[in-house]
């Protein structure tokens, strides 16, 4: 009976092996893949979501992001590390939202309940032609999603890309956010030129979890927190955008609670 570690780098194995001798990637694979993770991929492949992981992406202190084949295309595979460390840096909001959706309450269960939560999300955002990744399945503490990028490499984030036009840019970051609020009715929470990918002049929303409903109380707050962010790197670059004419471009007037009625 083939190992898990064997099924999850097929073609891949021997390089993995030869990056074994070096510590830094040792350390990696040791941090990300440890047995239960390597068995949940495993039965990720013989559900027929991935054929094999080819090599970290990005890599985080909550976790990290792999490449993945699957046929002759490529998919992203997120992995969340399971321990109280991935939450430490959580908002209160969105600690509070799991809860409120989850019965689990040691950490092992809320991360699974969290990348649940993320594919959810993005599920609701492909549905509402947010361009995002297009989530297509998940187990425990790993999510299978669109790699957004080619073969010959992951799209940088907004922050690491050389954007030509930045009317264009502007106007897409309006188109996108704006879909999420008015047709997703989510509030990203944690919006920045960092959790934005940018691909063929396009903005691809990323990292979602976070997300709350539009009518949540903190959700003008924190949308308002997120184009303020956006106000600041757009005029940083050049281009000068005023915060309010920003949120009333995506709808901000229409995120909150709805008003009490006497």
């Amino acid at each position: 009976m083939p190992r898990a570690e064997d099924l999850v780098f097929p073609r891949q194995r021997e390089r993995f092996e030869d990056r074994r001798k070096e510590g830094h990637q040792r350390k990696l694979l040791d941090e990300f893949f440890d047995h239960g993770t390597l068995l949940t991929v495993s039965r990720l492949i013989n559900r027929g979501l991935i054929d094999s992981v080819d090599f970290p992406v990005s890599t985080g202190k909550e976790g990290g992001v792999f490449r993945a084949s699957k046929g002759g295309e490529f998919r992203a595979v997120k992995i969340y590390r399971v321990g109280n460390t991935t939450f430490r840096r959580l908002p209160a909001h969105a600690l509070e939202e799991l809860r409120r959706e989850s019965s689990v309450r040691n950490f092992g269960g809320l991360i699974y309940a969290w990348t649940r939560r993320e594919h959810t999300i993005l599920g609701r955002l492909h549905d509402a032609n947010v361009r995002a990744p297009i989530p297509f399945g998940h187990l425990r503490n790993v999510l299978v999603m669109e790699f957004v990028g080619n073969a010959d490499g992951a799209a940088p984030r907004l922050q690491d890309a050389a954007v030509d036009d930045l009317d264009a840019l502007y106007r897409e970051l309006v188109t996108q956010i704006g879909r999420m609020v008015r047709d997703a009715h989510l509030v990203h929470g944690d919006l920045s030129p960092y959790n934005v990918l940018w691909y063929r002049d396009q903005a691809v929303l990323i990292d979602v979890a976070q997300s709350v409903d539009w009518r949540h109380p903190a959700a003008p707050e924190l949308l308002r927190r997120d184009i303020t962010n956006f106000a600041k790197y757009l005029t940083r670059l050049g281009r000068e955008v005023e915060p309010a004419e920003f949120l009333r471009a995506v709808g901000g007037d229409e995120v909150g609670p709805p008003a009490e009625v006497d």
